[in-house]
C-alpha cells in the first residue's frame, strides 16, 4: 500500500523518534539529555559496550557513529524488527493516535493471499512436528539423538519428519479445507509430468525456513535415505521464498547480534543448530548455496564486519575464495568480512559435538581479516623465485583489489599490497644491501620497482610533483566519458559471448580496466557467472547488467565496436571468431597496460634523479620516456584492435551496420 508524503510527515511529527526506539534501548543518562530531546545508548544494530548510537526528537532521525546506521521512525523498524513499511507505519499511527487511510484494494487482497499461504506452510510445519513425535519418526528421531540434539533444541527450531509417503501432507492438509493451488503455490506439492500432484518432501527430516518476521516461508529436508537423489533438498522458488534472499536462522541470530557484537555464517542448518546448542545463537547459513550479494547484504544488516566460518578441506578453501571475490567490490571504511577457516575434516557441528565450544572459539579468535585472505590465496605453496614470478603476482594482485568500489578503501588495499610484497620480498635481497647499494632497498625508503632511493613517507616533493601530474591522467582518474576501444572490445565479447567464462573464466576474472563504470560492470559479470555457471546466457546476463543501470554503458560500447567495425565482439559473431578476436584485444590490452605502469615507473625516477641533480640519469630516462610515449601513441590511434572480421561469422570488411 502507498501512502502520502502529508499522512507520514504527520505521524512522524506527532510520535517523538526517541519513544518508538526508548521500546528498545536504554538511555544512557550521562550522555543523554532529555530536556532538549538529545538520547544516547548503546547501538542496538551491534554489540558495543560505550554508548555511540544518537537520536534527536528535533531531527526525528537516529544515527549510529560505530556501525554506520541512521534513519527516522519507520526505517528503525524496518530494519531491527524485520517489518513490513505498511507494518511500521501502522504501529507509528496508533502511537499518534490517527487512523490509517483506506487501503488499496488490490494490493490488501494480494497481502491476504500472502498472509494465507504462510497460514498454509504452518499447518505444514505442524504436521511435520507431529510426524516426528509418532511411529512413523521413530528413525529420524534415532538419527537426531545421535546427532546430539537434545529435545529442547528439536523443539526450538521446530524440526519435523515428512513420512515416505506421496500423499501424507496432501492429503492432511485437504482435509483443512486447503486448496490444491495453495500447496501448489507454497511448492509442498509438485506435478513433475504426471497429472496428480504428490508430496514435495518424503522420508526427510524437515528444517523449516523463517522470514526475517519469524513465519515459515520454506523447508529444508534432509534424506533418511542413503541412496536418496539429493541428501539436502529445498523449497522451490515461491510467492514467500526466494533462496538467494534468505538466510536460515537470520531473526535469532540478528537478536544475539545486540549482545555477541558480530555473526557467524556457517555453511549448513546442522552446523547453525549445534552452534546454538552450544551457546553460540549468533550464527546463520545460506540455504544450500554459496553466499549471495543479497545474503551478504543482510550479514552487513547486522554487523559491519560478519565472520564467515568454512570447514578447512579444499572444498571449503574454495568456497571461502568465492566469498572473497563476492564481498571485495562491496567493502566500505568499516564494512567488511573475516574468515575463519576450521581444522581439515571438521564442520563446526562435528567440533563443537565432539570437543566443546571451546576450539570453536579459538577458530574464532584467529579469524583472518579480507585482505590477509586475499594474500594468503594467492601466495599459498607457490614459489617466486624469479622475477617475472614475483611480477606476475604483483600485476594479479592489483587486478584482484582493483574490482574493490570505494575509492579510500581500494587506495589502502593498495598500499597492503605494496607493504606485504616489500615484507615478503625482503629477505632474498638482503644479500645485495651492502654499503652504498640502494637496489632493492626496502625498509629505509627505497623502491622496488627501480632501486632508487624513494623521498620518505609524507614527503610533499620529487615523488609527490609527480603524483600531482599523474593525477590529471585516465590511467590515474580511472574514469572516461567512455571506455578506451580495447576494453570496450573485451568486455562486450564476454558480454556477447558468455560461455567464454566457462573456457577461460580465471584470465578473464582477472583483467583490470582503466575505466571506473567497467571495472562495476565487470563486478556484475563475474557475480552472474559465479551465480549461474550452469545456466549462462547473454539474454541472462544483459538483462542482470541493464537492472543493474548498465543499459547505458552497453549501447555506448556497441556504438563504439560498431563504429570500429569489430564484428568479433558482436552477438552476430560466431563463437570461434569471438573467441580469437578476444585472445587478440586481450594481447593488447595487457600490452597497453604493461606501457602505461612503464610510463609511471620512468616519471618517478625523472622526478627523483631532478631532485639529485643527476643530469646525466635524467637524459637517458628522458629518452626512454619518449620512445614509451611513441608506443602508447601508437597502440591509441589504432583503428582496428583485431585483424580481420571472422571467416566463420560470414563477415566482410566495410561499413558496420545493424542486421535489423
Amino acid at each position: 500500500m502507498r501512502f502520502s508524503n502529508s499522512f507520514l510527515d504527520e505521524i512522524r511529527d506527532r510520535v517523538n523518534i526517541s519513544d518508538v526506539i526508548g521500546r528498545r534501548v536504554t538511555w544512557d543518562r550521562k550522555k543523554s539529555n532529555a530536556s532538549k530531546g538529545d538520547y544516547w545508548a548503546c547501538c542496538p544494530f551491534h554489540g558495543e559496550k560505550s554508548p555511540s548510537f544518537h537520536c534527536e526528537d528535533r531531527k526525528g532521525r537516529y544515527h549510529c557513529f560505530g556501525c554506520g546506521v541512521s534513519g527516522d521512525h519507520f526505517r528503525f523498524l524496518t530494519d531491527l524488527d524485520g517489518m513490513a513499511f505498511p507494518e511500521a507505519v501502522q504501529q507509528i499511527a496508533d502511537m499518534a493516535g490517527v487512523v490509517m487511510p483506506q487501503p488499496d484494494v488490490q494490493a490488501e487482497r494480494r497481502e491476504r493471499e500472502r498472509a494465507s499461504l504462510q497460514d498454509v506452510m504452518e499447518m505444514a510445519t505442524l504436521f511435520f512436528q507431529d510426524q516426528l513425535q509418532t511411529s512413523v519418526g521413530a528413525r529420524a528421531r534415532a538419527y537426531l539423538r545421535d546427532r546430539g540434539l537434545t529435545g529442547r533444541t528439536i523443539e526450538t527450531f521446530r524440526l519435523g519428519f515428512a513420512p515416505d509417503s506421496r500423499n501424507a501432507l496432501k492429503e492432511h492438509l485437504a482435509s483443512k479445507g486447503i486448496a490444491k493451488e495453495q500447496m501448489e503455490a507454497c511448492g509442498l506439492v509438485v506435478h513433475e509430468n504426471v497429472p496428480v500432484s504428490y508430496d514435495r518432501f518424503r522420508d526427510r527430516i524437515m528444517f523449516p525456513i523463517l522470514s526475517s518476521r519469524e513465519k515459515v516461508i520454506a523447508f529444508g529436508g534432509r534424506a533418511m535415505a542413503a541412496d536418496a537423489l539429493a541428501k539436502y533438498l529445498n523449497s522451490n522458488e515461491t510467492e514467500l521464498f526466494h533462496k538467494g534472499n534468505v538466510l536460515y536462522n537470520f531473526a535469532r541470530a540478528r537478536r544475539a547480534t545486540q549482545t555477541s557484537g558480530t555473526v557467524i555464517a556457517v555453511e549448513g542448518y546442522m552446523d547453525v543448530i549445534a552452534l546454538y546448542q552450544a551457546g553460540v545463537e549468533n550464527a546463520v547459513a545460506p540455504l544450500g548455496t554459496a553466499l549471495t550479494e543479497n545474503q551478504l547484504d543482510l550479514l552487513w544488516k547486522m554487523t559491519p564486519q560478519p565472520v564467515l566460518c568454512f570447514d578447512g578441506d579444499g572444498a571449503g578453501i574454495r568456497a571461502a575464495s568465492r566469498a572473497a571475490d563476492l564481498a571485495l567490490p562491496h567493502i566500505k571504511p568499516g564494512r567488511s568480512v573475516s574468515f575463519a577457516l576450521l581444522p581439515d575434516g571438521k564442520d563446526p557441528d562435528d567440533l563443537v559435538r565432539h570437543e566443546g565450544r571451546a576450539p570453536f572459539d579459538r577458530v574464532l579468535a584467529e579469524a583472518k581479516p579480507l585482505a590477509a585472505m586475499i594474500w594468503s590465496r594467492e601466495t599459498a605453496s607457490v614459489s617466486f623465485d624469479t622475477p617475472e614470478k614475483r611480477a606476475e603476482l604483483e600485476n594479479r594482485l592489483k587486478q584482484i583489489v582493483a574490482v574493490i568500489g570505494d575509492e579510500s578503501v581500494r587506495r589502502f588495499y593498495q598500499q597492503d599490497i605494496r607493504e606485504r610484497l616489500n615484507a615478503f620480498f625482503q629477505p632474498q635481497f638482503q644479500r645485495n644491501n651492502a654499503p652504498g647499494n640502494r637496489n632493492f632497498e626496502r625498509g629505509g625508503g627505497g623502491n622496488a620497482r627501480n632501486g632508487q632511493k624513494a623521498p620518505a613517507r609524507g614527503s610533499t616533493t620529487g615523488a609527490g610533483s609527480i603524483s600531482d601530474r599523474l593525477s590529471q591522467s585516465g590511467l590515474v582518474k580511472g574514469h572516461l566519458s567512455t571506455p578506451a576501444l580495447r576494453e570496450s572490445v573485451l568486455a562486450l565479447t564476454i558480454v556477447n559471448h558468455p560461455q567464454l567464462l566457462l573456457e577461460e573464466y580465471d584470465e578473464i576474472a582477472a583483467i583490470d580496466y582503466e575505466n571506473r563504470d567497467l571495472q562495476r560492470l565487470w563486478s556484475q559479470v563475474l557475480t552472474y557467472a559465479a551465480e549461474n555457471a550452469a545456466e549462462l546466457s547473454r539474454e541472462g546476463l544483459v538483462s542482470r547488467l541493464e537492472v543493474q543501470g548498465f543499459d547505458a554503458l552497453l549501447k555506448v560500447m556497441n556504438q563504439q565496436i560498431r563504429n570500429a567495425r569489430l564484428w568479433t565482439a558482436t552477438e552476430q559473431a560466431a563463437p570461434e571468431d569471438a573467441r580469437e578476436g578476444y585472445t587478440q584485444s586481450l594481447s593488447l590490452h595487457k600490452r597497453t597496460k604493461a606501457l602505461r605502469w612503464q610510463k609511471i615507473d620512468l616519471e618517478r625516477e625523472i622526478a627523483e634523479a631532478a631532485e639529485e641533480g643527476d643530469g646525466d640519469r635524467m637524459v637517458q630516462l628522458m629518452r626512454a620516456l619518449s620512445e614509451v610515449q611513441l608506443e602508447i601513441g601508437r597502440m591509441e590511434n589504432q583503428e582496428a584492435i583485431i585483424d580481420g572480421f571472422g571467416v566463420m561469422s560470414g563477415r566482410v570488411k566495410g561499413a558496420a551496420y545493424s542486421r535489423g
